[in-house]
């Protein structure tokens, strides 16, 4: 695989500053220019203001600069155009509202925090000591931006975009016609595109280092804004993410998510785990409760409509 990792997403919102507010209050640093990260990973969201909420940017990596021409060349022959200058390809999402770029860039490794050390009835880890888990007051920042969920009004369209000419994998397809998960590294989802009426975000994911981490960020937020609540705390199917889902300041849907499966055998995977008749219903392995509409199509999905045509998209 020439693509190597997502590395970060431009949001458009009309209020930026709310949202970078939002998650500077859960650990983000501004690391630039209306762009929030850590020390790890200075680049993960970058904001930028415009008259509806929606991804303007996809960045993802790549091996070597010799990949870019290769990935140009496939374009073209789905009729998509591309450009590269000074190491980068650029070219348009022709299904959706966002830019596609890829450049080249060592991997970045992520240094987090010593094992876990649980007490399970297979073994005891930690004794005669209390958990560091259970003491943190507050949540550790987000570690990356992991995936993206678009809805798109062709999905098989998308699909040929994203696998044939950008040259993404597909790990699972739930359907028919319902939604394929996708990759550009070795997680089992970077993206996943579902139908929609009109090219959307579904929700952006932000990986957290663990269960616990998840539970003091999503109950911090709901604690401060009940309305913020979508579906969660759970762990889902495909994927085996423990996740959980809530709305941010600009209306935009995003998953705290942790503990996703991995894929390091492409050829193992297509033979033996990919599957392409998941039920539609396969959600989670377990989970509180039913989700709230959000989950599966924007509430203000009319107002997203209406912005679009406004712009003569």
């Amino acid at each position: 695989m020439s693509l190597t990792s997502l590395l970060d997403l431009e949001l458009t919102v009309p209020d930026p500053d709310a949202l970078a507010a939002f998650w500077t209050d859960l650990g983000m640093e501004s690391t630039g220019t209306a762009t929030l990260g850590t020390a790890q990973r200075p680049s993960q969201l970058r904001l930028a203001e415009g008259t509806y909420r929606h991804v303007s940017e996809l960045r993802l990596s790549c091996e070597s600069e010799s990949d870019l021409p290769t990935i140009a060349a496939s374009l073209e022959a789905i009729g998509v155009a591309s450009t590269i200058a000074d190491g980068v390809l650029s070219c348009q999402d022709p299904l959706g509202d966002h830019r596609v770029v890829i450049e080249v860039s060592e991997p970045l490794p992520l240094v987090g925090p010593e094992a876990d050390e649980a007490n399970r009835p297979s073994g005891r880890s930690r004794l005669d000591r209390r958990s560091a888990a259970a003491l943190a007051t507050a949540p550790p920042a987000p570690r990356r931006v992991g995936h993206v969920v678009f809805g798109t009004p062709d999905l098989a369209g998308s699909i040929d975009f994203y696998t044939k000419g950008l040259g993404w994998k597909v790990s699972d397809m739930v359907g028919p016609g319902i939604g394929c998960f996708m990759r550009c590294s070795p997680d089992h989802h970077n993206m996943l595109l579902m139908p929609a009426p009109v090219p959307c975000m579904n929700h952006y994911a932000m990986e957290m280092d663990d269960v616990d981490a998840i539970g003091k960020a999503g109950s911090k937020i709901v604690a401060e804004r009940p309305e913020s609540q979508v579906y969660g705390l759970g762990r889902h199917v495909l994927g085996a993410n423990l996740f959980w889902y809530l709305l941010d300041p600009a209306g935009g849907m995003f998953e705290l998510f942790a503990d996703m499966d991995q894929i390091t055998d492409d050829e193992q995977w297509e033979t033996e785990e990919r599957r392409d008749d998941w039920d539609p219903f396969t959600i989670a392995s377990w989970e509180p409760g039913p989700a709230t509409p959000d989950f599966f199509l924007p509430s203000d999905i009319d107002a997203i409509a209406a912005a679009r045509e406004a712009m003569g998209r």
